[in-house]
């Protein structure tokens, strides 16, 4: 437990209202979206400035206290679990946008603006900003810089790191450093490039210099209808292959089509066995006859139909239903358990092949969500985290899915990245030089390993295979449930 005069400083450091310490407050901290795992910080601080989470961090170094930082709590990999206990260092309240400048097509912004807020303040304008989670009605941007966020038009414009020019950061010993900035390109090591996915280990993100985007002219989105996810798999290949790049192309199994269709009513199939999301964008002249190449690519590869959505209300239907996918799980199923895989694209018939027969071995409903075009696959096993068995047997079949995804030439992520979900994983990956070399560089940043431990690096001692349940385990002397 944090000593009386660790809370009274902390206190004066952020002021009133700003420090949370009673059990029932916390509870609200102990997990991020993956609910697999928890741990409850001792306290949850609430600074409003940059210098406010200096001082945080430096009382933290001085006392050697372990910190990690939190946003939007959306998260996928328990990266910003209080695991070690310590401080929890919420930064929701440096939510501004701080500067837009449109002439040379920059934003600053505060780690805890919500990724869409940045999209509306200048969408009158004419301009976004490109990087879309489909959590981005509630993610914020300083998570989507620790972990790298993806999200649905990655395929054609990149994911966070190609949007963000500099960062303001808080170092674990409280020496606030910049990287970067708004000119294109600086010479020397780019630090931004290593803080981007960083995963919260090197650092606090406390300011960020993004990059804003034009709106395109015109915007066409198709929905390719299948019997198989074979077929549809097949499509993706062909279309990539013909040297087409649309701005998406997401796809969703029959599973995962009934419960989206239930939620939303966008008018998706629940009978087809899959479902391909094609979004275009760009110049209007030349979009239909790349349409049409891409329906008749589709119609090639068995599709029963292909509706270009009319009109844009009809459109955003459509793209809900795929960014609210998650959240219909809760239709036909009390819980899932998502990945976040990556596979080369050419590989996706097989990898589905080998999700299917995994489903049937654990005897586990699995749901398939994914950014087809790119490769990053989200499978959601559909289960109930009331009974120990199926969570076992969930965690289970979720480490074949990765091993099937880094065989076949792929990744543990995409985008959610490693937090404390995959640590004991990375071997799958990385030699123990590699990574040796990668905590080196922690190391030069996080000496102390203070800033976010636990996460990222496996665990000395600890195999890769996944071993008994172990329930309510004290570290740090905090609850951690995990498998």
């Amino acid at each position: 437990m944090l000593m009386p005069a660790i809370l009274e400083a902390l206190q004066r450091l952020v002021g009133t209202g700003n420090l949370l310490t009673k059990a029932e407050e916390k509870l609200v901290y102990e997990c991020d979206g993956l609910t697999m795992f928890k741990a409850i910080p001792e306290v949850v601080v609430f600074p409003t400035s940059t210098s406010q989470v200096a001082e945080v961090v430096r009382l933290a170094d001085r006392q050697q206290i372990p910190f990690v930082a939190r946003g939007g709590g959306t998260g996928l990999s328990g990266g910003a679990l209080a695991v070690d206990g310590g401080m929890m260092i919420a930064l929701t309240k440096l939510n501004r946008i701080l500067d837009i400048d449109l002439d040379n097509q920059r934003a600053v912004v505060q780690p805890g603006v919500v990724n869409l807020w940045i999209t509306q303040a200048v969408s009158a304008q004419g301009y976004y900003y490109a990087p879309d989670p489909s959590s981005q009605q509630a993610c914020t941007i300083g998570g989507n810089v620790a972990e790298n966020s993806g999200g649905p038009h990655t395929l054609k414009y990149g994911v966070t790191t190609n949007h963000v020019l500099g960062l303001e950061v808080v170092l674990p010993d409280g020496r606030i450093i910049e990287t970067g900035g708004p000119a294109e390109d600086y010479p020397g090591y780019d630090l931004t490039g290593i803080l981007v996915g960083s995963e919260g280990t090197l650092g606090i993100v406390t300011k960020v210099i993004v990059r804003l985007m034009r709106k395109t002219e015109a915007v066409k989105t198709l929905m390719a209808v299948f019997e198989s996810m074979d077929d549809a798999s097949h499509a993706v290949s062909d279309v990539i292959g013909q040297g087409i790049v649309p701005a998406a192309i997401e796809m969703m199994d029959q599973l995962a089509l009934e419960a989206v269709e239930a939620y939303i009513h966008a008018g998706y199939p629940t009978d087809a066995g899959g479902v391909l999301l094609i979004e275009l964008d760009g110049l209007r002249d030349g979009m239909d006859e790349i349409a049409t190449q891409i329906i008749d690519i589709a119609h090639q590869h068995n599709a029963r139909e292909v509706r270009v959505a009319r009109d844009d209300r009809e459109r955003e239907l459509l793209w809900l239903g795929r960014k609210r996918a998650f959240g219909a799980m809760g239709r036909i199923s009390p819980s899932y358990y998502v990945q976040d895989g990556v596979i080369p694209r050419t590989r996706l018939p097989e990898v589905l092949r080998h999700i299917r027969d995994i489903s049937e071995r654990y005897a586990i409903r699995i749901a398939n969500v994914f950014h087809a075009g790119d490769g990053n696959l989200h499978p959601l096993l559909l289960y109930d985290e009331r009974d120990p068995d199926q969570r076992q047997r969930v965690l289970k079949a979720s480490a074949e899915i990765l091993r099937v995804c880094v065989e076949v030439g792929g990744s543990l992520s995409g985008e959610h990245g490693i937090g404390i979900e995959k640590r004991d994983d990375m071997p799958l990956v990385f030699t123990e030089q590699d990574i040796t070399v990668m905590q080196n560089v922690r190391a030069v940043f996080n000496p102390q390993n203070l800033c976010n431990p636990g996460k990222v690096f496996p665990t000395p001692g600890r195999c890769v295979e996944l071993g008994p349940p172990i329930t309510d385990q004290v570290i740090g002397g905090v609850r951690i449930e995990r498998f």
